[in-house]
């Protein structure tokens, strides 16, 4: 134990990279004339998060299932029911293997041989077998509303613990002292909580419905992850503060959006929808950038010298930032189908596990249009047969009188 301590200290816990030039460990340590009611940040503070990530995904399954799932009947959240397939080892054993792809026409033709099936019934097969595993409307609703109730007590519980600090109002005071500065407790559990909350959902990644930036959300729980354990190792607390309550601004809006419109309720949906816009794109493409992440890259060199820390913290910050501006894309996408199409379609990130549904269902659409426009062109030709022979035996009756009148 005692050698694993020395090598952390001597690789992972270097004074250099955590701390700026002329400060050292012994600096930051406790003396007994704190305040009561504060701190000095240390690194094994944040040991306490991972068991505190079990108890948030345990507690996040207990409100599911006893407060969520309740909630979703109340508001009126249905499912589709998808039609069973019967149990084929072979195309089981397919699907399994290439769930994210359709059959190709050579892999139709073996399966035909091996199954004994026409062609019509391997892709029907398929298309119920890819429906059977589509994620229901309340379990989507249930984990949009355990994220809103966190994000909606992590923002309001944080706002009320910031707006009578100096440095919610002026950024400047982030570094007056830095980095000896006294951690409050408030400002302690704000970090842990956020912290053991991000180390619970990269935890379930694999078990929560998966979307369309499954891969951007990853590097979002992973920097967000970096970002938290390295602002409190370096005592980065007060500006960090600011990124996590920027953050949580929004957050719960969208989560709240995405249970109303699981429920069915449109038209509150898009309201929630449009001030789940204004928000984000507020916070996170004028406030962060113009303010968090110029007072990290500008400010703070007036109170010190740049050390990695401040490379490694702006280097996570503006990976955040390029995450903000790719979903800023998505909302502006869904915000002109709003102005111009009057309703918000769909999340343009998609509560779906996989794109291959929504290009078999255009597909089943064009195929069914294009037989549509058959059928129509047939009926079309047969119509006018029938025209044309009415005149014809028309004009023959009238010949056949005029000879007889004759």
């Amino acid at each position: 134990m005692q050698r694993m301590e020395r090598l952390l200290n001597q690789w992972l816990w270097q004074q250099e990279y955590w701390l700026p030039p002329g400060m050292s460990w012994k600096d930051m340590k406790m003396d007994g004339r704190m305040p009561k009611g504060s701190r000095y940040p240390l690194p094994r503070d944040l040991l306490f998060t991972l068991p505190l990530a079990l108890g948030f995904i345990a507690l996040r399954y207990v409100f599911e299932r006893v407060i969520a799932l309740p909630l979703s009947r109340c508001l009126g959240v249905r499912d589709r029911v998808w039609v069973r397939v019967t149990f084929i080892p072979k195309l089981e054993a397919f699907y399994l293997k290439n769930r994210k792809q359709m059959p190709s026409q050579s892999d139709i033709l073996g399966l035909e041989k091996q199954c004994s099936l026409t062609r019509r019934q391997i892709e029907t097969w398929f298309r119920h077998r890819r429906n059977q595993d589509k994620p229901s409307n309340t379990k989507k609703f249930c984990e949009a509303s355990w994220r809103f109730v966190f994000y909606f007590i992590a923002f309001s519980a944080g706002l009320a613990t910031l707006i009578d600090t100096p440095w919610f109002w002026d950024h400047r005071e982030c570094w007056q002292g830095y980095p000896k500065q006294l951690v409050a407790d408030a400002h302690y559990w704000y970090y842990i909580m956020e912290l053991g909350f991000y180390w619970s959902l990269l935890l379930c990644v694999s078990v929560d419905v998966k979307r369309k930036d499954f891969k951007e959300q990853i590097i979002h729980h992973i920097a967000t992850i970096l970002l938290i354990g390295f602002s409190y190792c370096a005592n980065y607390v007060r500006v960090g503060t600011l990124v996590m309550l920027v953050h949580d601004s929004s957050d719960f809006l969208l989560e709240s959006a995405k249970m109303f419109n699981y429920g069915g309720w449109r038209k509150t949906c898009d309201v929630l929808f449009v001030m789940f816009s204004v928000i984000f794109l507020v916070t996170r493409l004028i406030v962060f950038p113009s303010r968090i992440v110029y007072t990290t890259l500008v400010d703070s060199l007036d109170f010190f010298q740049p050390f990695f820390g401040y490379y490694f913290f702006n280097a996570l910050l503006l990976v955040l930032q390029a995450l903000h501006i790719f979903w800023a894309w998505l909302i502006l996408r869904m915000v002109y189908k709003f102005v111009f199409l009057g309703k918000v379609e769909r999340d343009e990130r998609s509560d779906e596990e996989s794109e291959v549904e929504e290009e078999e269902e255009k597909g089943e659409e064009c195929s069914w249009e294009q037989r549509k426009g058959t059928l129509n062109s047939k009926f079309a030709s047969l119509a006018n047969n029938c025209v044309l022979n009415n005149l014809t035996h028309q004009r023959r009756n009238m010949s056949y009188r005029m000879a007889n009148t004759r």
